[in-house]
């Protein structure tokens, strides 16, 4: 039996009008294959559409390090441009929404591997799509050269530290100053050992456990004019590329502002470049990211001043009275958005707000509310620095004239 592809899902795999999942397949395709509990995982594409591309990387077709490498650049821009206008278009709202921005091939800055030991050595990888098998990436065509050139300390990292049935994550993050390598899931081992590892493999940062084990050059960041080192872990956006094109936008957004609030600031990705304009003030729940963004701030020449406060925004949002200090405001929460905090910025005085968001269809929600107390949804700026992927970024610019 032959199923024509309807749509994509929200995880980039076709859906066909019946609500069958098919894998690896585009809009307007003609599939046949075994359905298995609503889903066919290995279709046969028996009339592709012309956005059906090969796939560049070798590894595309077991690993699930990517999700839409079958599909034409043009393809994917638009679709990913088309879930925005969806996830608006469903809570009533329309939005200016200039070009997406894509960021290009080999630019992943930061990714968490699997690591195991086999009886053939060591695999490192990512998981297989829908699977917990690990595929080796040799060839992988998202990340950065810099963290490919890790894997080989990687591999003696788990094959030391790794148990023989256990699975080790590898969180490799590439800095100005090496690989920042932070290592979960393996046994304790001898510090010095796994220094000497560190050496030999020219890491800037070791992390076993959670414990540092060697710092042999600061891993720095730069966010605007200052360099900040995160803690080990700590969010940062996926590629420098797309970084600099959220900060390009917030910025747009908030042109002219004098008094920022900074909403889930993380180590300052965007406190500290509005800080060359305007004062700053960075509200975070993690006090670690924030004493990293502090220090960078001192570090910094030129900038305005930059406070902070460690707050959890979830439990104990900035109320109205609060937020009336400031002439503008961005947010960037996670992918769950940021209800509490938003209900009271719907209440609060503030008339300018730029919102960033990896979550199309909570912002949205967030949107909605927004709207009906008076904010106007200006523009939105889409940005693709998950290559490949299903995700969808974007900065939002929300301004009002008066408190409804």
């Amino acid at each position: 039996m032959s199923l024509v592809i309807d749509r994509l899902s929200l995880r980039g795999e076709g859906v066909t009008a019946e609500g069958v999942t098919v894998a690896l397949a585009l809009p307007g395709e003609v599939v046949e294959g075994e359905i298995a509990e609503g889903r066919i995982a290995r279709p046969r594409i028996l009339t592709p559409v012309a956005d059906r591309v090969r796939p560049p990387c070798p590894h595309f077709a077991n690993c699930g390090g990517c999700a839409l490498q079958h599909a034409s650049d043009d393809f994917v821009a638009c679709w990913k441009t088309d879930v925005v206008e969806t996830a608006l278009g469903g809570q009533g709202l329309k939005a200016v929404l200039d070009p997406i921005h894509s960021s290009p091939p080999a630019s992943r800055r930061r990714a968490t591997l699997a690591g195991r030991r086999t009886k053939k050595g060591v695999l490192i990888g990512f998981h297989g799509r829908a699977s917990d098998q690990i595929v080796a990436i040799p060839d992988c065509r998202l990340l950065h050269p810099d963290l490919m050139a890790a894997l080989p300390g990687c591999e003696a990292l788990v094959a030391l530290g790794a148990s023989r049935s256990g699975e080790v994550a590898l969180t490799l993050t590439r800095s100005e100053d090496g690989v920042d390598l932070a290592v979960a899931g393996v046994k304790q081992a001898a510090a010095a050992g796994l220094a000497a590892l560190a050496e030999r493999h020219d890491l800037a940062r070791l992390t076993w456990n959670g414990e540092v084990i060697a710092t042999r050059r600061p891993p720095r960041q730069r966010l605007g004019r200052a360099h900040v080192v995160p803690p080990p872990g700590a969010f940062l956006q996926a590629t420098e590329d797309g970084q600099a094109a959220l900060t390009d936008a917030v910025r747009r957004a908030l042109d002219g502002a004098q008094r920022v609030a900074d909403l889930f600031a993380g180590c300052g990705t965007f406190a500290l470049p509005l800080a060359e304009a305007a004062e700053v003030h960075a509200v975070e729940g993690d006090g670690a990211m924030l004493a990293a963004l502090d220090r960078g701030w001192r570090g910094a020449p030129g900038l305005k001043r930059v406070t902070h406060e460690a707050r959890d925004l979830f439990r104990r949002p900035l109320r109205p009275d609060e937020l009336a200090r400031f002439d503008a405001a961005v947010i960037d929460p996670p992918r769950a958005g940021a209800e509490a905090q938003v209900d009271q910025i719907a209440a609060s005085p503030l008339a300018r707000l730029a919102y960033v968001s990896c979550n199309p269809v909570t912002f949205a929600r967030d949107a909605k509310r927004l709207c009906s107390a008076g904010f106007r949804l200006e523009r939105v700026q889409v940005v693709d620095q998950f290559r490949w992927s299903a995700h969808v970024e974007l900065v939002a610019t929300f301004t009002r004239s008066h408190i409804a």
